[in-house]
C-alpha cells in the first residue's frame, strides 16, 4: 500500500495527495515526497528545485506560470493555511480556464501536483503561513507571467469573508496587481 493517497480533482492532471502521518504525544512524522511512491500513484515527475515563502494573513500570490520552460509544482503548507488555487491553460486542455480550488493547511497537511500549463496561486489565511514546493524545471525570470487573480472570465472566489477578510485589504505584488487576463492571454498566442 502507498504511503500516498492520491485524490482527482476533475481536472486531468491536477491531483491532491494526503500522505500517511503517524502521530503520537510526540508530535508527528510523515514522508513528504517519496519518488518511489508516487510513481505507484501515477506521479512520474523529476523535481529539481525547492522554494519555501512565509507570508501574513492576506497575502495574495498569484496567478503564476512561466511562458516557456514550464514548471509542475508540489505544493504544501507546513505552517499555517491558504487557499491554493490552479487554472488550468494547457493548450487544448477540454478543461482551458476552469479552476481548482483547496484548502491546505498545517493540519491537514494535503499537498496538490499542478502540471505543467497551470497558473497557481494562493491567498494565505493566517499569519505566518509558510508555503512549500518543488519545481519540475528552475525558475526563469525572463518567461515570467501570469494571469490576473480576479478576472471574472475565470471567476474565482477567494471567499474572503469565510476568512475575516476584506478584498480591499488583500495584500499583492505589484506584478500581480497588473497581469494579463485570461483573454489576453488567449489573444497572446502563447501556447502552454
Amino acid at each position: 500500500m502507498s504511503k500516498f493517497k492520491r485524490i482527482e480533482t476533475g481536472i486531468e492532471g491536477l491531483v491532491v495527495i494526503e500522505p500517511t502521518v503517524f502521530g503520537d504525544n510526540r508530535g508527528f512524522f510523515m514522508e513528504s515526497y517519496s519518488k518511489k511512491d508516487f510513481e505507484e500513484i501515477g506521479l512520474k515527475m523529476e523535481f529539481v528545485q525547492d522554494n519555501h515563502s512565509k507570508s501574513k494573513k492576506g497575502v495574495l500570490r498569484g496567478l503564476h506560470f512561466q511562458t516557456k520552460h514550464t514548471q509542475g509544482k508540489l505544493v504544501r503548507v507546513i505552517a499555517g493555511s491558504v487557499l491554493d488555487v490552479a487554472v488550468d491553460l494547457r493548450d487544448g486542455s477540454k478543461t482551458f480556464g476552469q479552476h481548482y480550488i483547496v484548502e491546505l493547511t498545517e493540519e491537514n497537511k494535503r499537498m496538490v501536483y499542478v502540471p505543467e500549463g497551470f497558473a497557481h496561486g494562493f491567498l494565505t489565511l493566517e499569519d505566518d503561513t509558510e508555503f512549500q514546493y518543488k519545481c519540475t524545471n528552475y525558475y526563469a525570470p525572463e518567461f515570467d507571467s501570469g494571469v490576473l487573480w480576479n478576472d471574472s472570465d475565470i471567476s474565482i472566489d477567494w471567499n474572503f469573508e469565510k476568512y475575516g477578510l476584506k478584498e480591499e485589504e488583500i495584500l499583492l505584488s505589484e506584478k500581480d496587481k497588473v497581469q494579463q487576463t485570461l483573454k489576453e492571454f488567449v489573444e497572446s498566442g502563447v501556447k502552454l
